[in-house]
């Protein structure tokens, strides 16, 4: 035996370290180190498919693990030595580089777990997994696998892992036959037709997974029969018409976005204990978001529907769990509920693109794990709660396009993880907070369209996408600190009050690509930009591009016309005085040519 595993090739010092082959790494034996049952050659780089009929010569091996290597194929001695062995019972070449056809897996009489992921594996799997009569756990996932799903399989089957290959056609009704399937993932596929109703037939499936395909009508109303699903995830299909009551009984987990279906959500779909994660995004649903929510809800997701009412506030204000709430793109209307403040957990909050009215509660500076509140496009008045300073962990801020006033909190620094901050499209007035350069992670920071003034305060040196005051009431000198703002990418002034020159150290911004000076005061002359930073100067009277000449001097001189017809006139002369030269050359000796004569 240690002659044989000499020839087995290993990066890896400990297959030296001891002549017994059972206190080698990835080897297991027996409890009485007679035989080796288990082999784990995984990450290896192993690339040359000869030594797996040698592996074949371990008579008592039981598991055989060579995933995340560089193997190409799969030699016919290796299917004969190894099927021969009727002990073995797992078998992982997963993460390899397996090009061409599945080879047909003959013998293998005892394989519990095949799995081929992750590699290249092309073609039709037709019959060739049909001796595999123990087969427990297939996955065939991310390879190049076409035809139709395969139904002639191991009726033992419990795990069938298909995902992202090439699959067409109708889900078989035949997957019923598999009373022991627990694991169904048949995801991103060609897969087209309908959901098979006797699928509801599989009393021990807890996941079916079914995204991005073509599938299409309705979804099955015997899936709430299944008392073990717990995850199911049907997005990015055609399905249509309501969503069956019932759904989420047992589940825990529920993903349907990306579909067309209509109608309301079902009073129970969402208060179901269990319930942890429900995802309707992208549909076409319509009413009241129900009232009754589940205790253990962790994310809920229901934007971009026709969903209308007002945010259920009390059940909201008692979950604990949530973590994200998204509700955007809605017809929703009422207030943001201060009770949201209670939900301790929540990190990410999108109540963007609705009707909401009224002011922002308080109450959601208690929101002490918030990382993304999204509030734009809405009503929403009155003024920015100094308690939402208080969020130390907020990183994104948008609550532009509404109807706030009055001035931006001057504790604002305060959101020192702040990456995002737009608020532009308000009423607010006052100045830039002082202090607002501490916040040394600013990537973005919107603030036109208000009406804001004063001294423009030293902007972080860590802007990068675009600083945006355009629209407000500034006036004097463009400040020199925006010198410092190396890594900013667009820079926007535009309608304000800006008067003076513009400065030079613009062009020396070396990030730059688009600079808006329009409709300020500026004057004097242009400096000149690289080909690849636009610049918008409209609406500056006395503003002069130093690329080319002034309007004045161009008005001066004689039009284009006078000028061409003036060049035509003097080429035209041109040319008859040369020719008049040359004649009177000609004559003279003609005429010295006679008198030699």
């Amino acid at each position: 035996m240690r002659s044989l595993f000499r020839k087995i090739p290993s990066p890896d010092l400990s297959w030296k370290s001891t002549d017994d082959p059972c206190g080698w790494k990835g080897i297991t034996c027996s409890p009485d180190n007679s035989s080796v049952i288990e082999l784990s050659l995984s990450g290896l780089s192993l690339a040359s498919p000869d030594i797996l009929p040698v592996i074949c010569q371990i008579g008592s091996l039981q598991v055989l693990d060579l995933s995340d290597n560089h193997l190409g194929s799969l030699p016919d001695a290796f299917i004969t030595s190894c099927g021969k062995i009727g002990g073995l019972r797992r078998l992982n070449f997963s993460r390899n580089a397996l090009v061409g056809p599945l080879p047909s897996f003959t013998g293998f009489v005892g394989l519990e777990v095949l799995d081929l992921s992750y590699n290249h594996i092309n073609g039709n799997i037709d019959s060739k997994l049909d001796g595999l009569v123990k087969l427990k756990s297939l996955n065939l996932s991310m390879n190049g696998f076409n035809g139709s799903v395969p139904v002639n399989l191991s009726k033992v089957l419990e795990e069938l892992q298909l995902s992202v290959n090439w699959f067409e056609g109708e889900i078989p009704e035949g997957l019923a036959d598999y009373r022991s399937l627990t694991l169904l993932d048949l995801s991103v596929n060609r897969l087209s037709g309908s959901v098979p109703n006797r699928l509801g037939e599989l009393p021990k499936l807890q996941v079916l997974v079914l995204y991005f395909n073509h599938l299409g009508g309705t979804i099955p109303d015997s899936l709430a029969n299944i008392s073990t699903l717990s995850h199911f995830s049907a997005n990015q299909n055609n399905f249509s018409g309501p969503i069956p009551s019932g759904l989420t009984r047992f589940l825990k987990s529920l993903d349907l976005s990306y579909n067309n279906l209509s109608g309301s959500i079902p009073p129970d779909l969402l208060s179901q204990p269990k319930l942890q994660h429900v995802d309707l995004s992208y549909n076409r649903l319509e009413g009241p978001i129900p009232n009754s929510l589940s205790p253990n809800m962790f994310r809920l997701r229901l934007g971009s529907n026709s969903l209308s009412g007002i945010i259920p506030s009390d059940s909201l204000g008692s979950l604990e769990k949530l973590t994200y709430l998204e509700l955007q793109k809605n017809s929703l209307t009422g207030s943001v509920p201060p009770e949201l403040g209670k939900c301790r957990s929540l990190a990410l909050l999108n109540l963007a693109q609705n009707k909401l009215i009224g002011p922002l509660p308080p109450e959601l500076g208690n929101l002490s794990s918030i990382q993304v509140m999204k509030l734009q496009l809405n009503k929403i008045d009155g003024v920015i709660p100094g308690q939402i300073t208080q969020l130390g962990s907020l990183a994104q801020l948008n609550i532009s396009w509404n109807l706030l006033s009055g001035d931006i909190p001057s504790s604002l620094p305060n959101l020192r993880n702040l990456t995002t901050l737009n608020l532009q499209h308000n009423n607010l007035s006052g100045s830039i907070p002082t202090g607002i350069e501490n916040l040394r992670g600013l990537l973005e920071l919107q603030l036109g369209k208000n009406q804001l003034s004063g001294d423009i305060p030293t902007m972080p040196q860590s802007l990068q996408i675009v600083l945006n005051l355009s629209s407000n009431l500034f006036d004097g000198h463009i400040p020199a600190a925006f010198s410092q703002l190396t890594n900013l990418e667009i820079l926007d002034l535009s309608k304000n009050r800006f008067s003076g020159s513009v400065p030079a150290y613009f062009p020396q911004m070396a990030a730059l690509t688009q600079l808006i000076l329009s409709n300020n005061s500026l004057s004097g002359t242009l400096p000149k930009f690289r080909d690849m930073v636009k610049v918008e100067t409209g609406g500056n009277k006395d503003l002069v591009n130093g690329t080319t000449p002034s309007p004045t001097v161009i008005r001066k001189r004689n039009s284009v016309p006078v000028l061409l017809l003036t060049a035509l006139a003097s080429s035209v002369f041109a040319a008859l005085f040369v020719s008049a030269v040359v004649n009177i050359s000609i004559e003279k000796l003609l005429r010295r040519h006679r008198i030699r004569n």
